[in-house]
């Protein structure tokens, strides 16, 4: 069977519409102006009437003209090919790969995990798109340019110049839509924050370019830990934090930045302080 066939038998009811989508939204307590963060999936929504444009088409026109939209559009295949897992490629092509892998180009490097919604966000009129090249988030909107313009391609690319602590800054919106905490990325930004013992730092690098020539960059990175965001996430909601609903077929979570990275720092600095977490 495939993907689409298993995406139709598991929808129930009727296949979301760009209209059933925007009444779902709204019902949920996005509004126009909102500057809103999501992570998503777009087969956990059922079958959509048009597929990911249409999901996108209905977020920008909740939002309005004086909203703005933010995804991620991270592209983890320019990392060092010596830390790859998923799936590992042979020692022997490690150099090859650090030599030969296009640069970082915010027009045309592709998304990679990040679904098809935030793929062909990223490509879409009018987005705007961040420079790190491998931690990168896409933008549309009035907010669009202040989120992303000053995001720093060299160490920490989720920490205090990204577009994740502008999106704190400005107190946005974050949706998780058929996604869970696993996959909210603004908790890394709680990690960075936090001051819980055992942290450690990787060196991590990627192609971009510098000056119209291809260079090989290396950056300090923190090492993400995301194993507990689920029971972060259950902790979080059971103190009320935040709003659930479906959109479609999908469970949706709508929340705020700052409560979310706030209370992440200090549920990290309890429980990973007590456990001895890294």
């Amino acid at each position: 069977m495939s993907s689409e066939a298993k995406v139709i038998q598991n929808t129930k009811g009727l296949p979301a519409t760009p209209r059933s989508i925007i009444e779902d939204l709204v019902s949920l307590g996005i509004r126009p102006g909102d500057v809103l963060l999501i992570h998503s999936s777009l087969s956990a929504l059922g079958w959509v009437c048009g597929g990911a444009p249409a999901v996108i088409s209905a977020l920008l026109d909740t939002l309005g003209p004086t909203g703005t939209l933010v995804m991620p559009s991270h592209s983890a295949q320019l990392t060092d090919p010596a830390s790859w897992t998923s799936p590992p490629v042979p020692d022997s092509w490690w150099q090859i790969i650090r030599e030969q892998t296009l640069p970082y180009d915010p027009a045309i490097t592709p998304t990679r995990g990040m679904g098809a919604i935030a793929e062909a966000f990223r490509s879409w009129p009018g987005v705007v798109r961040s420079a790190h090249p491998l931690f990168s988030f896409s933008a549309h909107g009035p907010k669009a340019l202040e989120i992303v313009s000053d995001h720093s391609i060299k160490d920490f690319g989720l920490g205090e110049r990204s577009p994740l602590a502008r999106l704190y800054d400005l107190d946005a919106s974050i949706l998780l839509l058929g996604v869970g905490f696993d996959k909210n990325t603004s908790l890394h930004l709680s990690e960075y924050r936090s001051t819980y013992p055992g942290k450690k730092l990787t060196t991590e690098g990627a192609p971009v370019l510098l000056d119209r020539r291809r260079v090989w960059i290396t950056m300090q990175e923190l090492e993400f830990d995301t194993t507990d965001f689920a029971a972060l996430g259950q902790d979080l909601i059971a103190k009320g934090f935040g709003k659930r609903a479906r959109v479609a077929n999908a469970d949706a979570y709508l929340m705020k930045a700052r409560e979310l990275v706030d209370f992440g720092v200090s549920w990290l600095n309890k429980t990973r302080g007590v456990k001895g977490v890294s």
